[in-house]
């Protein structure tokens, strides 16, 4: 911005003072600029100046939208009856489970005795209930309905039990909770504990093998409520729609504030950056009580009138067979499930499809073009985006390998940036002045973006909890005095301004799509272990996505009972949660600087390495079978053929540390165990 400034200073010298004509003055500038060393950035100009003007654009129409609705106190439910009147009698929704398919006239009207009964009930604006199941055409029809008379809906993660699965329904204040018949069993092993006022139903098929008593059978409930439309409720734009939980750092989940206004603008963005079409058909597979499935898919339903085909649960097998059966011609990923694609044998369905446009986040470089040419899918729109962030960043013009671009020619125009952070505690490096130092091309840094109250598009809704609310802030980021969004994740931006992911910092990894509290996996080893000193960490593993969770336990008598540690992980535990490998040792630091213990572990990594210096070179990994020809075979989360990546002969072998690339082994080795896969 400063180097505009100064050339157009140059430029108001060479007419006014000079006398000079436009004729003349527009070569004297160029000639000044290039002079002036501003050659590379002439060529950066050209290069990213389309790019620019074609996302600039997106952004001025997705924000005189949102003003436009913030004025005209829109909500969701309101925009998505404006779809339904638009498009009646289009296929709304499809379930793969079941075939089910929904035009939108019926799930405005599902949704209509949705909003009837619970108001019936006695909910009202404000009021929140607690959703609990896998995803199906009815998950959308439920949270939609209570939106449509005010009521907030909190999004449980299915995979949550016991204590984390109380700790949501808890936090979020829940009046009722709605769960599936199929979460039955998790709900009855918390239902002792709920408060009795909180109301309980359920939903799908009758005559499950056991019930909890008070709770009540939803469908035929809705099946007698009123299909008109409910009374608008006095809410708007920038009003809360529903919760969805994130890794929590203190521990367990944390409820972020999703605001009409968050909903409307991550959909939009996604579906005018990567020109999507109302005609299209997206293929869902991911989560609905996530933002990328939830938000980034059913949004195109809800509000372009698209067509978007739910599954319940990714399936490597029948992906292409799927897109194929209902013409699908958008899909949704995350990157584990490009791996898992490819790493099927082949099938005639996956060149049969109609599939132009793969969108998602975490799609790895190194196989983005194999991704691409093996599927024939023209567009991978790869795109960046926390649920509560602040700073989301698209790949609208499919530069391989990158995640989103801010520009280098005004950058300022979307305030977001990479700053330096100490890579050992991961804490913002700041400069003499107090300011954050921001990273210059090809350093990494920390991305954050600048908070402006009074721009929906830059303001941060935050969580339920204030305290972890002000952890996710940080002051005198880019100015003094100003607030900024801290992401935790680590990018670097190349000459073009082209963003690429490194690394998640803080106190959490991600395996199996989801992020993963080492807080909150920490305390639940040790009450598991009886208050035993735990510390938990994600480690890199050849070939596998992401980072297997890895725990180091103090065990100095060697009387930790695997089976029965194994069975309680199990139950108090989601399975992308549980660690996948065990270090056990004499003690674990608790030393005042911790961050050099947790960095000494890390670096062992999944070395079955021995304690240095007692003898023992028995160190192992248990989930070890004859056959197993590398620690990736361990880690497989996902159908398909094993990858083939350097591997291990035998877990104890000094030479295996070499194939892997680890260093020598230092300090505080022991034993390396892994309580399996399912």
């Amino acid at each position: 911005m400063l180097r505009l400034a100064a050339f157009a200073a140059v430029l108001l010298f060479f007419r006014v003072t000079l006398e000079l004509s436009w004729a003349q003055a527009i070569p004297a500038l160029f000639v000044f600029y290039l002079a002036s060393g501003g050659w590379d950035f002439f060529l950066i100009f050209l290069k990213t100046l389309p790019r620019d003007i074609t996302t600039g654009l997106v952004l001025l129409r997705v924000k005189w939208q949102v003003w436009k609705h913030v004025r005209e106190k829109n909500t969701i439910a309101k925009i998505f009856q404006k779809t339904a009147r638009k498009y009646p009698e289009k296929t709304a929704l499809i379930f793969q489970g079941t075939g089910e398919s929904w035009t939108f006239r019926q799930l405005d009207e599902y949704s209509n005795q949705v909003a009837n009964f619970f108001y019936s009930q006695g909910f009202r604006s404000g009021d929140v209930v607690a959703l609990f199941m896998e995803s199906r055409n009815q998950y959308v029809g439920l949270w939609l309905g209570l939106a449509k008379i005010g009521v907030e809906t909190a999004l449980v993660n299915s995979h949550l039990r016991l204590e984390a699965l109380l700790h949501c329904i808890t936090i979020s204040s829940s009046k009722a909770v709605v769960f599936g018949v199929e979460m039955m069993e998790a709900m009855q092993e918390v239902q002792p504990s709920l408060d009795k006022s909180i109301h309980l139903f359920w939903s799908g098929e009758e005559n499950p093998k056991s019930v909890l008593p008070g709770a009540k059978h939803l469908d035929p409930l809705l099946q007698m409520a009123q299909r008109h439309q409910p009374a608008p409720p006095n809410k708007g734009f920038l009003d809360k729609l529903f919760y969805i939980y994130t890794s929590g750092t203190t521990g367990l989940p944390k409820a972020a504030i999703v605001v009409n206004c968050r909903y409307f603008r991550m959909s939009s963005l996604v579906f005018y950056g990567f020109r999507m079409r109302s005609d299209d058909v997206m293929y869902d597979c991911l989560p609905l009580y996530h933002a990328a499935g939830n938000i980034v898919g059913i949004g195109q339903c809800l509000l372009q009138g698209m067509t978007v085909v739910i599954r319940k649960k990714f399936s490597a097998s029948h992906f292409w067979e799927d897109c194929v059966k209902y013409n699908c011609t958008i899909v949704q990923y995350i990157g584990e499930i490009c791996r898992y694609l490819l790493n099927q044998p082949y099938q005639n369905t996956e060149r049969q499809h109609r599939v132009r446009m793969a969108v998602g986040n975490g799609l790895r470089a190194s196989i983005w073009r194999e991704f691409m040419a093996r599927f024939g899918i023209a567009q991978v729109a790869e795109f960046y985006g926390a649920t509560e962030c602040n700073c989301s960043l698209g790949n609208f013009d499919g530069n391989v390998g990158s995640c989103g671009f801010n520009s280098r020619i005004l950058p300022g125009v979307y305030p977001i940036g990479l700053v330096k952070v100490d890579e050992d505690t991961m804490e913002l490096i700041r400069g003499p002045d107090g300011v954050c130092i921001s990273c210059k091309p090809g350093e990494p840094g920390q991305l954050v973006g600048r908070i402006v109250r009074s721009n929906p598009l830059q303001h941060f809704d935050g969580y339920l909890n204030q305290s972890a609310t002000n952890k996710k802030i940080a002051r005198d980021v880019f100015t003094k005095g100003d607030a900024a969004y801290l992401t935790g994740d680590v990018l670097v931006m190349d000459k073009y301004g082209y963003m690429y992911f490194r690394d998640r910092t803080g106190d959490t990894f991600r395996w199996k799509g989801e992020n993963v509290s080492t807080t909150e996996v920490e305390g639940t080893l040790s009450r598991i272990l009886n208050l035993t000193d735990v510390v938990v960490y994600g480690v890199e593993v050849p070939g596998i996505e992401g980072k297997a969770g890895m725990a180091a336990i103090a065990d100095p008598e060697n009387s930790c009972d695997l089976e029965d540690f194994s069975s309680k992980l199990k139950k108090a535990l989601p399975l992308y949660a549980r660690p996948v490998f065990l270090r056990f040792l004499h003690e674990v630091s608790k030393t005042s600087k911790p961050w050099k213990f947790w960095i000494r572990i890390m670096v062992l990594g999944v070395r079955p390495a021995t304690v240095p210096g007692t003898g023992d070179h028995r160190a192992w990994a248990p989930g070890w079978r004859p056959g197993h020809s590398d620690i990736s075979e361990l880690c497989q989360v996902g159908g398909g053929q094993r990858p083939e990546p350097p591997g291990l002969t035998q877990p104890s072998a000094k030479g295996n540390e070499e194939k892997l690339g680890l260093p020598e082994v230092r300090p505080g080795g022991g034993r390396l165990e892994t309580d399996g896969l399912e």
